[in-house]
């Protein structure tokens, strides 16, 4: 197990420097630069600030640079806005986003599984097709549109819940749900599946012939099998929700790191892109490994055979 932990870690490095290496040079071939919205009058006001943010230094020389601000976590000012540092901006944004994309995850998992479960058991019956039908939708809408469809429903027409902006926990329903629906669809449809592939198993009638209660079958018997296809996409499904949050923090203009991922991107901010596709990126591949993780502590017939192969 400390082998397969070892060359984890190795191929986390190895893909983070990847991401970081495609992104930094296809940031850097995009014709144009980030200080041609100015429209300086004075073409030396615009070399000195170039030289300044290193931009007329030789692109391998840049690229030296940059690695070595991720090493030491030091992504320098932003260019725009002069007087933040980007680290003072993942600072500022990141808890915000994060607080979303974790409620958002928590409400996909438990509804999510709760719907599945609902539906395997109510299996050909009124309250699958419905549970279905349900799952069906929130794959097929898009988080931007489910945003506005709520927007215009629950805020607008009905006015139970505020518009945009973070405030209060009121605030936090909107957007959690217009990003919750989509995973909470998939889990759902996943539950659901591997819950009747269970359900069928020759240990699972013998529980019942036992005579133990359905409760104890469902929730001690079948349910931790039935959530292994969950766990393998929950790596995925965090990175859909945490990289969805830029789109949903636009529409409901939520001061978290969706703002400032946005604007870079329209104004070519270079260390604010890549601080936040870096910092991102580097959450992400760590989520996909303890994924990895919580499946071996789910299915122990994996760790068996990571022994026995070793």
């Amino acid at each position: 197990m400390t082998a397969y932990i070892i060359k984890r870690l190795i191929a986390m490095l190895v893909t983070l420097w990847l991401i970081i290496t495609l992104t930094f040079f296809l940031m850097h071939s995009i014709p144009g630069s980030p200080f041609n919205e100015e429209r300086a009058t004075n073409e030396t006001v615009q070399k000195n600030l170039e030289k300044f943010y290193h931009l007329d230094e030789p692109l391998y020389i840049q690229y030296g640079m940059y690695l070595k601000s991720v090493v030491t976590f030091d992504f320098g000012p932003s260019i725009k806005k002069s007087s933040q540092t980007v680290n003072e901006m993942l600072g500022r944004g990141f808890p915000v986003s994060f607080e979303l994309g974790i409620v958002t995850l928590i409400v996909a998992v438990i509804s999510g599984i709760t719907l599945g479960i609902i539906a395997a058991l109510r299996h050909n019956g009124i309250i699958d097709y419905l549970a279905m039908t349900i799952a069906v939708l929130g794959i097929s809408i898009p988080n931007f549109v489910m945003a506005t469809l709520l927007i215009q429903q629950l805020a607008v027409n009905l006015g139970i819940l505020p518009v945009a902006t973070w405030v209060s926990p009121k605030h936090m329903i909107l957007p959690t749900l217009a990003l919750a629906t989509g995973p909470m669809a998939i889990i759902a449809r996943l539950t659901r599946s591997s819950m009747l592939e269970v359900l069928t198993q020759d240990y699972i009638r013998t529980a019942k012939a036992k005579g133990l209660s359905p409760v104890k079958i469902i929730f001690k018997h079948a349910l931790r099998n039935a959530l292994l296809p969950v766990v393998t996409v929950l790596g995925s499904l965090a990175a859909s929700i945490l990289t969805g949050t830029f789109v949903i923090e636009k529409i409901f203009a939520i001061p978290g790191m969706g703002k400032y991922f946005v604007e870079s991107i329209n104004q070519r901010d270079y260390p604010v892109i890549m601080g936040t596709t870096v910092f991102y990126s580097a959450i992400l591949i760590m989520m996909l490994f303890l994924v990895d993780i919580a499946y071996g502590v789910l299915d122990p017939r994996i760790k068996l055979h990571k022994k026995e192969g070793s």
